[in-house]
């Protein structure tokens, strides 16, 4: 277990930053089956179907080191790893060891963002407990997990969201990285631009047409040439590539819709293939939309083809939405109005939107102390 554990936090608030820690949970849908089938424990596992237009939903570390990966085809999966086992999702296990790891959480903040079922930002900076250290408490929460769930965590520490979640990252699985300031600027400098929160594929593909490859050589751009290529997001990216993100973490958010969306390693075309695909993202965005207590009225699908062109079909009820059942058959039936495809897709998203509710906004104040460090 690889662990980067550089230690005080003295210097953090004496900048007045914040103290930020975002949990990402170990291979999560597949460690679980190993945890429930011990003769599946250092296997090569893949969670979804294993028929010929099977998509994996998730994959064991022993079949990733195969190169088998979420959204892939079972067919494609099975010829890099002829002795992968599937096993079939099972999400009231998940949804149960994520509630577990919620309330842990919940017990050293309250404020704490969760971005899906296995990972989540918390601001640990007013130190309820006392612990002294954020570094400490990313360590006690941590080993919690496992003794409660018997699952590992992976956790990273910085003084904002986005260099939290690259460090996150750094030393999976069962790992823990630090960032302190001073050293976000140092640490993006060599990364990859496509492992930037907020830069997809496509956006990885732009800045490499542009000779933008690394952190270092997003940070060599100024903002004219930023705004010029990037617009809106131009901000973001000038001080991304500087270790900077301002955005605070939000335990209630005012919501304008609730959904998801995957990019596939392999383009999709088939329509088993695809009902499958959207049958596991119904799974995931209902939970979604039960864990946040919201009521909507229009169901979007949305396609991506391998020519980066977007289709949407959208359905608005005079109504919410009233249960799991009436959302996938909403959503399966905005698919089938599409087939067959004139293109492979190469992303899938499905959101609920015109929500009602009575969600409330976070207080957690943006921090603008940060920009001490441009």
């Amino acid at each position: 277990m690889a662990e980067n554990r550089p230690d005080a936090d003295g210097e953090e608030e004496a900048r007045g930053l914040r103290k930020i820690i975002h949990v990402d949970m170990d291979a999560f849908f597949a460690s679980v089956e190993q945890r429930d089938h011990p003769e599946l424990r250092g296997k090569p596992v893949a969670v979804g179907g294993a028929g010929g237009r099977g998509v994996v939903a998730a994959a064991s570390y022993e079949a990733r080191k195969f190169g088998v990966r979420s959204a892939m085809p079972s067919v494609t999966a099975r010829r890099l790893c002829p002795d992968l086992i599937f096993v079939r999702h099972r999400f009231d296990a998940y949804k149960e060891a994520s509630r577990q790891i919620r309330a842990i959480f919940l017990r050293y903040t309250p404020h704490v963002e969760p971005l899906s079922l296995d990972e989540a930002y918390l601001d640990v900076t007013d130190d309820l407990l006392g612990i002294g250290s954020a570094t400490r408490i990313a360590e006690l929460i941590r080993r919690e997990i496992r003794e409660v769930t018997g699952l590992t965590a992976s956790a990273g520490v910085s003084y904002n969201k986005f260099l939290a979640k690259l460090a996150s990252d750094q030393n999976k699985p069962d790992g823990m990285c630090v960032i302190r300031p001073g050293e976000g600027a140092r640490f993006v400098a060599g990364l990859p631009v496509r492992r930037f929160h907020g830069v997809g594929p496509r956006g990885a593909e732009k800045m490499a047409r542009l000779g933008i490859a690394t952190g270092a050589d997003l940070a060599a751009r100024d903002i004219v040439f930023l705004r010029q290529h990037f617009g809106s997001q131009a901000d973001y990216l000038f001080r991304a590539a500087r270790g900077i993100d301002l955005r605070p973490v939000r335990a209630h958010r005012e919501r304008k819709s609730v959904g998801g969306e995957r990019t596939f390693s392999d383009d999709i075309s088939s329509g088993p293939a695809l009902r499958e695909t959207l049958d596991s993202i119904i799974d995931i965005v209902w939970e979604s939309i039960e864990r946040s207590g919201a009521r909507g009225r229009t169901v979007t699908l949305k396609m991506k083809y391998t020519d980066f062109q977007n289709v949407t079909r959208a359905r608005t009820l005079d109504r919410p939405v009233a249960d799991k059942r009436e959302f996938a058959g909403i959503a399966r039936s905005l698919l089938d109005e599409l087939l067959p495809l004139p293109l492979p897709i190469r992303l899938m998203g499905l959101t609920l939107s015109k929500l009602e509710g009575d969600e409330r906004k976070d207080e957690r104040p943006r921090d603008d102390a940060q920009l001490s460090l441009l």
